[in-house]
């Protein structure tokens, strides 16, 4: 038989002094405070109040200590960037009706929502007619890309022509710092309610070759590809330069529903009758 204190807890971890949970508990924290560790110092006296209640060893302690500091810096990093994408919020894959849409296929969303195409700088068109919910998972899968660590920039269409007509006259390698140039993962949507004029589509053509095989694109559109050279102000050309571009290495969503925005219009109007 094993002596009470002995074989068995030298094994075991040494448990925190009890006193140690108010004693120079100041010091700790301000220490904490200036090593940039201030999720960990705000959580200190809530996890030493639970070590001595629990009876936990100092390795135990410092883990759940550390990890609450990684956790909540995380999230931190997760609300930070998903503020300064500008992507609206709300719309997630875990409220979009796949019921609904059945011609979407929830296995490839899930299959893109892994952000295996962001790693290997590939793109992704969603086409549709409107309502149909391709920014919902544009803005959807933008989310996702967030919470995995790449850098987002989303645009309505009209918004990123406004920003490059103002570049115009400044070289591609002078816009690096710009935002649809340098993001991870650039989403422009409602491509095609407008048709360009011929500068736009010069700015466009600009922004898909310089951002090819650097960047990902994700483009959310209410017209198929064979309407896209009358679009693009009707140059067959620079519509060529732009697909090959687009198409190669990309991911195309085809959606053909009901618009959600009409089945909300006759579910009002039936509730009201």
């Amino acid at each position: 038989m094993t002596p009470k204190g002995t074989a068995h807890d030298l094994d075991r971890p040494p448990a925190l002094p009890a006193k140690a949970t108010t004693a120079d508990l100041g010091t700790l924290v301000d220490q904490l405070m200036k090593l940039g560790l201030e999720f960990a110092a705000d959580a200190l006296p809530a996890i030493l109040t639970r070590a001595v209640k629990e009876d936990l060893g100092s390795p135990a302690l410092l883990e759940q200590l550390f990890k609450d500091e990684l956790e909540r810096r995380e999230e931190r990093r997760v609300r930070t960037s998903l503020r300064l994408s500008g992507l609206p919020t709300g719309q997630t894959l875990a409220n979009f009706d796949f019921a609904f849409q059945p011609a979407v296929q929830r296995s490839k969303l899930e299959a893109l929502a892994t952000c295996a195409w962001l790693r290997e700088k590939q793109g992704l068109l969603i086409l549709g007619p409107p309502g149909v919910g391709e920014t919902h998972l544009a803005i959807s899968l933008g989310v996702k890309a967030v919470e995995s660590g790449f850098s987002v920039a989303f645009f309505r269409l009209e918004e990123l022509l406004h920003a490059m007509r103002k570049d115009a006259e400044v070289p591609p390698t002078r816009l690096k710092g710009k935002k649809y140039m340098k993001a991870a993962l650039v989403i422009i949507d409602e491509v095609g309610f407008e048709t360009f004029t011929r500068e736009e589509a010069n700015l466009f053509f600009r922004l898909v070759s310089y951002r090819y095989q650097r960047g990902s694109l994700c483009i959310t559109s209410n017209k198929a590809i064979k309407d896209w050279p009358e679009m693009l102000a009707g140059d067959e050309v620079i519509t060529a330069a732009i697909l090959d571009r687009l198409l190669h290495s990309c991911h195309v969503l085809n959606i053909r529903g009901r618009s959600y925005r009409l089945r909300e219009l006759e579910e009002s109007l039936n509730g009201g009758s």
